[in-house]
Formats: C-alpha cells, sequence, structure tokens
C-alpha cells in the first residue's frame, strides 16, 4: 500500500521560518554590536585609579529557549570581591568609615538598553 502526503502552503512555512532564523541572526548581530559598544561605555564611567576595573569588562550574548540577554560582566576580583561591583554599591572601610557607592553601571548602560530594545522590536515587527 502506497501512502502519499501533500502539504498546502509548504513553501510559505519554509519561508517564514527561513525568515525567523535570519531574524535570530541579525538579533545576535545587534547584541554583539551593542555589546562591544556597552564594554566601551563601561571603561569609560568606571571609576579609575589603576584602571585595572575599567579594562576587566567583557559581555556575553545568553539565548535559551528562543529568548537572547546581553549579560556584562566584570573580571577584576580582589580578596574575593567584584571591585566593580564595591564601586556600584559602595563598601566599608578598614577603619569603619564607609565609601559611598556610585550608580556608573546603570548610568552607562540605560541607553544602550533602551536603543537594544528599540532596534529588536523593529526586528520582531518586521517578520
Amino acid at each position: 500500500m502506497d501512502v502519499s502526503v501533500s502539504v498546502k502552503g509548504k513553501d510559505k512555512a519554509t519561508a517564514f521560518l527561513l525568515q525567523l532564523t535570519r531574524k535570530k541572526r541579525k538579533i545576535r548581530e545587534i547584541l554583539e554590536k551593542y555589546g562591544q559598544f556597552g564594554c566601551q561605555r563601561l571603561a569609560y564611567a568606571t571609576p579609575f585609579d589603576t584602571g585595572e576595573t575599567a579594562m576587566s569588562w567583557s559581555f556575553e550574548i545568553i539565548e535559551k529557549n528562543g529568548l537572547y540577554g546581553l549579560q556584562f560582566n566584570n573580571s577584576h576580583i580582589e580578596n574575593g570581591v567584584n571591585i566593580a561591583v564595591i564601586l556600584q554599591t559602595g563598601h566599608p572601610t578598614r577603619t569603619g568609615g564607609w565609601v559611598e557607592g556610585r550608580d556608573y553601571i546603570n548610568e552607562a548602560l540605560q541607553p544602550i538598553f533602551d536603543d537594544i530594545a528599540e532596534k529588536a522590536w523593529m526586528e520582531v515587527k518586521s517578520v
């Protein structure tokens, strides 16, 4: 016994899936661009002493279940403490005082996140 299957709209479905694949690549390209730009902005905005914290920024593009994220990291660790974090949040001193943090991370990245959201939404709408 022979079985025959025909599918209507196969070409449209294939074209749609190919278009989505291209969009995923486009979104990764957008995140790559903004990841590099974000690291530059963070380096410039980071309070400067030796420059080690400013030069220790990196980024990672996360994809999970079709969702994308952009994660910024700073690898400058001293005595188990991430220096970028304590510059942001503040920290105690050895003599019992307190050094106030400075909100430099959000200030540097908010314009980038706003722009990413706008560009990603334009890509999604164009499908």
